[in-house]
Parts: structure tokens; sequence; C-alpha cells
């Protein structure tokens, strides 16, 4: 496999994992990939998101003793848009469900394989890095659609009081795919390949769930979206118009 690209400095990456086997191979496996690697418990990945070099991206295990990955993820969006790749042993979907609605930015199933999770590491922070994204030449930096505006540079959504609200790497990325095809129904399969850059697993409900947690962040409610409708047997679409601003 080829080594991660980097910039400047490696991306750092922490487990959170009670298993010192996986801790030891990830450790290794992603080092020699280019990642500065640590392990940590779910306090220490916490207080790790408040010093001055904060990590790139959590690896979170979901079944730990003592605060669990559901809650460490509840902990961690309080206070960081930091990407979470969730680990689970658990073969029920409702697990891997909440994580999603918690934060987790993806997920994969126990026992994996390192390569699978280092192209899951890529990908998100491809499209999560928190390094202000590079629009396109002639992109506008700022969009209306409805009662809202985006900042592309800073990745704010603004409402119509001027709050600020900053989106996650995957609700932006989602909400972008959007607004670059409004008035158009997108199906869920293509919505996980524009976000995710591979086709969906069978049955994979994540798209669902990050859609919702995008309606949430436009302060819409699910069942009743106005904004971002469901069409039934078909996806997704964006009613409102899109208007770039200068």
């Amino acid at each position: 496999a080829e080594p991660a690209a980097m910039t400047t400095t490696p991306a750092t990456l922490i487990v959170v994992d009670d298993d010192p086997e996986i801790c030891e191979l990830l450790a290794d496996y992603l080092g020699r990939h280019g990642y500065r690697v640590f392990t940590a418990d779910g306090a220490e990945a916490l207080h790790s998101l408040r010093a001055e070099h904060a990590p790139d991206l959590l690896i979170v295990d979901l079944m730990l003793p003592g605060d669990d990955g559901f809650t460490i993820c509840r902990e961690v969006r309080k206070h960081s848009d930091v990407p979470i790749v969730m680990l689970t042993a658990s073969a029920d979907e409702t697990d891997r469900i909440l994580g999603l609605e918690l934060g987790a930015d993806d997920y994969l199933g126990k026992p994996f394989n390192p390569r699978e999770l280092l192209a899951r590491i890529k990908a998100v922070l491809r499209r999560t890095r928190c390094a202000p994204p590079v629009l396109a030449p002639g992109q506008a930096r700022w969009v209306s659609f409805g009662n809202w505006q985006l900042d592309r540079m800073t990745r704010e959504l603004i409402d119509l009081q001027g709050e600020r609200t900053a989106l996650s790497g995957a609700d932006f990325q989602l909400l972008q795919v959007f607004l670059e095809r409004p008035a158009t129904v997108i199906t869920r399969d293509d919505l996980y390949a524009l976000t995710r850059g591979r086709d969906a697993p069978p049955l994979d409900r994540s798209i669902d769930v990050h859609v919702c947690r995008l309606r949430q962040r436009l302060g819409e409610d699910a069942q009743h979206s106005q904004l971002i409708r469901t069409v039934r047997g078909a996806g997704y679409v964006l009613t409102a118009q899109v208007d770039a601003l200068t």
C-alpha cells in the first residue's frame, strides 16, 4: 500500500481501545504508513482535544469498560468536530446507527482488515481535514439557500439572526453535494459515493442517518423536512433555490 499523503506534518491518530493487541497492531501498521499513532482511554482522548496539538482523527471502540464509545462520541461532539472512526464487534445495526447519530464519521466492524481501516482513515481525512476547503476557481465563498447562508471557507452556517454554527467535515461535505445539485433527486447510493468515495454496502443506512443529522443542524424536523425532502423510493432533494453571494 502507498504511504499516506502528508502535507507538512503527519496526521496524528488516537486509538481508544481496551484490547492491547489491537492497539499494538494499529500503532505499528498505521505508523508504517506515515501516521503518528497514540493509544489512550476515553478520558485521555477527551483531554487531548483541548491540547495545543489536538489529534486529527480518533479511532474509537464502542465496547469499552467504563465510558463506552457512545459516551465518548457524545462528549467529543460537545467540544470538537474532530473526525471519528468507530470500531464495533456488535452485529447489531442499531449500535452502528446510534454511533453515527452521535457524530461518528464512519464505522468498521470487528474483526477488520487493517488495510480497509487505513482506506477508511484516508477517506475520512480527505473529506474532513480541519483546514479550510480550497474553493474551485469561480466558486463563491458565500452561498444562500432557504433561511441560511453557508461560508464555504470556514464551513459555518449562518441563520437569519446572524448566529454561526460550525459544521463537521461530514456534514459540510453532504451539504455541499445538495447545494451543487438543487432541485435534483439524489439517490442514497449516489449520496454515499459522492461523500464517501466508494460504493455503499448492501442495506447500509448510514446516509439516512447523516441526512437526518444535517436536517437537525438546519433546524428541521426529520419527519417533516421541507428543505431536504425525502422522495419515497428514490432518494432526497434540496428544494431551496441556491444563490451565490458576492
